[in-house]
């Protein structure tokens, strides 16, 4: 068996410095007061709560136990009266309101792994300047009329602000989770939900022909997580995630949809949303998480990088930055928006999006009652009785990447007698393989390239996910491009970004452990006789916020000083990236769960 599997390794980037002066003072995000001296427990806090003063008063946090120490963690928690929000079972840990003068005594306790801040968590649309929109292309942009799939019998699960009550929109199930666990009656009050649900799925017999969703015969299940501003707190969406893992098999979950997210305080490895989310992919769930809407510089207009949020930062996510299709249906016009976040993401260094789907005026359906709907009256795209809005954002661009996915889980039970479904990774690693190359765009920028519905469906329905490890699982030959309605041929990018390393050639199309549920995305595994190591990689020469970092080079930033930065010689610990991507989280140390209207508004 002839494999060809070619890795290539630009470099190996350990630790990265993002942080500068040309970027100082953009959205800070700043404690209040003096920080307390830090000792050796801090290392368990994250930058937020490191910085905290002691005198902010009661802070909510995400406390996450030491291996086989829930239980003591719970009973000091309740010795001390904390307040309790919620108890996270994903990933042993819990929600609580505390005071934060009392943050170095708990993260100085052996039980406790770490203390994260509960973050203030928003959707990700945007309302964009008013263009053409007399046609939504998306369909036959992704050649999906001809694929023969739409979703049936696959459930996939909305955790956003709610989905409304609706023939056009049919749920399957509904829980307001920011409330209980019981059964509801389907609400969305801001609408952000509804706009994402609709493009996955809506009743065609309802529906405009020209903003149809991609699947038609999936099952939504609408978990509200958001509030009726769009917002909420990162302890709602983990409890999403736990209650869509648990729920699984009776609910018939097969994918979460994410369009949602906050700034990165921290690595992968400690941040609770980004393991709820590696945990809901062990569970053989597919995660499919917007990358964000941070690729500008909000005062001065400039594009830049490591705008990734949480938790677009999960290694087994599938996260997805927008593309603009100019609203045709060719590709050689398309490019990626201004607003959809670049990779590198913090910390970390990970190589991200993964890749990048439609996420550029958008015509879904629209709660009629909701915010969005009546804040903005000129984005409303009325047809007869219907209501339409047009909404950008990557929020939009994962919502289209959940309907393609159904689609592919569809496909792929069709393919085999026992109706079994590839797994997270392998649907990741397909999506990225059949994804199309954006002329002149860095993979920083678009990830493995863009979403190729038709291909990810095409390569999937050949593979046979119930033969052995180690076999070809491809059970018939594939052309690596895809013919669209206009004639246009789309060449595969055939690449998946793993770890540090490029994969290419026909690394898929064998049956690796890789792909399986028990291997974090990235991590090192035995790669025919290869080792896939899983630290990160920065990609090509982007420059980051103008020309302070260039990547590629042997300069990797520079220092608040203006001193060149080489390779190891960073620090996370050096660097100010309270300053860097996002807006004041001042809100975070009110006990209260209220937040405010400005904070939270779609991103112009």
């Amino acid at each position: 068996m002839n494999r060809r599997v070619h890795i290539s390794q630009r470099f190996r980037l350990r630790t990265v410095c993002l942080a500068f002066a040309v970027i100082a003072g953009v959205w800070g995000v700043t404690a209040t007061g003096a920080a307390k001296s830090k000792g050796k427990s801090h290392q368990k806090l994250d930058r937020f709560l490191a910085g905290l003063s002691v005198d902010a008063g009661d802070v909510r946090v995400i406390v996450t136990a030491a291996k086989g120490r829930k239980h003591d963690v719970g009973q000091t928690l309740a010795r001390k009266q904390r307040q309790i929000n919620a108890e996270h079972t994903s990933i042993d840990a819990f929600s609580v309101t505390m005071p934060a003068d009392a943050l170095e005594e708990l993260a100085s306790d052996p039980a406790v792994a770490h203390v994260s801040v509960d973050a203030p968590i928003r959707s990700f649309a945007a309302v964009d300047e008013v263009g053409t929109l007399s046609t939504n292309m998306l369909l036959p942009t992704l050649a999906l009329p001809y694929s023969g799939y739409t979703g049936n019998g696959v459930g996939v699960a909305v955790l956003d602000s709610g989905i409304v009550n609706n023939v056009e929109v049919p749920v399957a199930a509904f829980y307001d989770l920011t409330s209980s666990d019981k059964p509801a009656k389907p609400f969305d009050k801001f609408g952000h939900g509804t706009h994402v649900a609709g493009m996955i799925k809506d009743d065609q017999g309802w529906s405009d022909a020209r903003y149809r969703s991609i699947a038609p015969n999936a099952r939504l299940i609408g978990l509200r997580v958001l509030g009726d501003d769009g917002s909420g707190y990162t302890s709602t969406v983990i409890r999403g995630i736990d209650f869509a893992i648990a729920n699984k098999a009776r609910l018939g979950i097969d994918v979460l949809n994410l369009s949602l997210g906050h700034p990165i305080y921290e690595p992968a490895a400690t941040d609770p949303l980004v393991q709820a989310v590696e945990r809901a992919v062990a569970a053989g769930i597919v995660v499919v998480v917007s990358a964000g809407n941070e690729g500008t510089n909000r005062t001065t207009g400039q594009v830049g990088y490591a705008g990734i949020t949480s938790p677009g930062n999960a290694p087994s996510a599938i996260t997805v930055g927008a593309v603009d299709t100019r609203n045709t249906v060719t590709r050689l016009d398309d490019q990626v928006p201004s607003f959809s976040s670049r990779g590198p993401t913090w910390y970390d260094a990970y190589a991200k999006p993964d890749l990048v789907a439609p996420g550029r005026r958008i015509v879904s359906f629209m709660a009629k009652k909701s915010v969005l709907y009546n804040r903005y009256p000129s984005y409303r795209v009325d047809v007869a009785t219907r209501t339409y809005m047009t909404l950008s954002g990557t929020s939009m661009s994962s919502a289209v990447t959940s309907g393609v996915v159904a689609l592919m889980i569809e496909a792929s039970r069709s393919s085999n007698s026992a109706r079994v479904a590839l797994p997270p990774n392998a649907i990741k690693a397909i999506l990225q393989h059949t994804a199309v190359s954006i002329a002149g765009v860095d993979e920083l920028t678009q990830g493995a390239g863009s979403l190729n519905a038709a291909g990810a469906i095409e390569l999937t329905r050949r593979i046979d996910p119930t033969r052995p490890e180690g076999t070809w699982w491809l059970t018939s030959n594939v052309s690596p491009f895809t013919q669209l309605p206009n004639g246009e041929r789309l060449p595969w990018g055939l690449r998946i970004l793993w770890g540090e390393h490029a994969l290419s050639g026909d690394a898929l199309y064998v049956k690796e452990r890789a792909w399986g549920n028990a291997v974090i995305w990235g991590n090192a595994v035995i790669w025919g006789n290869a080792v896939i190591w899983g630290n990160a990689v920065v990609w090509g020469n982007a420059v980051i916020w103008g020309n302070a970092v260039v990547w590629g080079n042997t300069v990797l930033g520079y220092s608040a000083e203006g001193a060149p930065i080489y390779g190891d010689a960073v620090d996370w610990s050096s660097v100010n990236s309270d300053a860097v991507i996002w807006g004041n989280l001042s809100d975070v140390v009110q006990a209260s769960s209220e937040t405010s209207e400005q904070q939270f508004s779609p991103v112009f």
